[in-house]
């Protein structure tokens, strides 16, 4: 399968291989790497419009994008997420002051985002969110809550987010999406969440009468819960096939540790790390399909339940491998340092969280189950 790529498709890929050769040393600086990527109209891919500071492309082009910008190892990106989730949101439902506001600054990669969705008490159950906004009388909303798991949090600008703004409507009719600034000392605090790899990659978020302009509710008040599912339905596309390009790195990083370990004699080991090999070549085809437009309603659920669980079993055939040494770290331990982990042993414990984060496995098959083969409803309490 070929995807239909064209001529031209391979002339984008090269003119894309060459930029990254050329540009590649500049990645170090997360924020400034950001910047280059806008000034050269890299940001806004996919976008449906142009003529906000980025270029667009045809869809096999955009997977070329992916593909070569995984490929070259340059980091993961700071603005992915005003990239691939709020803009195409602001673009489907936004007023056109929203996104003359908005969207160059996230085409310029000047400004970040991070999204504000789970609480602690609501995590899947996405209606149930408690934080409030409240109108002020001066063009304002002040918001009070408790956001978590919020990634980039400690980086972003902005922050978008969902906020009960009639709390005598029914769960899923109350709720507003806002857009909120982050710099507003004394209103908004961002705490780190310590992971067990070490890393901090998600954050709490403490709002205490954030103030939010009235403008800067999408869609209208009341209507935040139709905005945030199609904000759910951008989560996954081409980004997957770009996922999988580093699912392949490491999957050749536990092929050749199982070589050099000599676990590769075992023919048990052998027909797992074939196994892995297939079903990776398997989620390429079937992501290539269903952005050809012949998937169906649950293809990017069904797309999440596979990643998710394959990357798992990445990990664990990552630890047997390696053997009894993948239970010790590569340097002696001294107090008061940070323990350290080499790439497999973060591969592992990390995803361990694979099927939790981005809608837990529960939910994908509950999707499934009602969404796509019409079987009843789960009861609610």
């Amino acid at each position: 399968m070929d995807f239909g790529f064209t001529p031209e498709d391979a002339a984008f890929r090269g003119e894309v291989r060459a930029w990254l050769a050329e540009h590649a040393d500049l990645a170090s600086d997360r924020r400034a790497w950001e910047r280059t990527l806008g000034r050269a109209g890299w940001i806004g891919l996919g976008w449906p419009v142009s003529g906000y500071g980025n270029r667009t492309a045809t869809l096999t082009q955009q997977v070329a994008w992916a593909e070569e910008y995984a490929r070259c190892g340059a980091p993961p990106r700071s603005g992915h997420i005003g990239e691939n989730l709020l803009a195409p949101t602001l673009i489907a439902h936004g007023t056109d002051e929203q996104k003359s506001r908005f969207l160059p600054p996230v085409a310029a990669g000047e400004e970040l985002w991070c999204q504000g969705y789970s609480e602690p008490g609501a995590g899947s159950d996405l209606a149930g969110v408690r934080t409030t906004a409240v109108r002020d009388g001066a063009g304002t909303y002040r918001v009070t809550g408790r956001k978590i798991w919020t990634s980039l949090a400690q980086e972003a600008n902005w922050c978008f987010l969902l906020a009960r703004t009639d709390p005598a409507a029914p769960r899923h009719r109350g709720l507003s999406f806002l857009l909120v600034p982050m710099d507003q000392p004394g209103r908004i605090e961002v705490r780190p969440i310590r992971q067990m790899t070490g890393t901090s990659d998600f954050n709490e978020v403490f709002l205490d009468g954030a103030r939010a302009r009235s403008e800067h509710v999408v869609g209208g008040e009341g209507a935040g819960w139709r905005v945030a599912m199609s904000l759910l339905g951008f989560e996954r596309g081409v980004s997957t096939l770009a996922q999988q390009i580093g699912f392949a790195e490491e999957l050749g990083r536990v092929v050749r540790t199982a070589l050099d370990t000599g676990a590769a004699d075992d023919p048990v080991v052998r027909d797992r790390l074939v196994r892995q090999w297939a079903e990776l070549r398997a989620m390429r085809w079937n992501a290539l399909r269903t952005l050809g437009g012949s998937g169906d309603a649950g293809a990017p659920s069904v797309a999440k339940l596979l990643w998710a669980g394959w990357h798992q079993r990445l990990g664990e055939l990552a630890m047997q491998v390696r053997g009894a040494a993948a239970s010790a770290g590569p340097s002696p331990w001294s107090p008061g340092v940070p323990y350290q982990l080499d790439a497999l042993q973060h591969l592992f414990l990390f995803s361990r969280a694979d099927t939790i984060y981005g809608g837990s496995d529960q939910i994908q098959r509950t999707i499934i189950a009602e969404r796509v083969l019409g079987l009843p409803r789960e009861p609610k309490s």
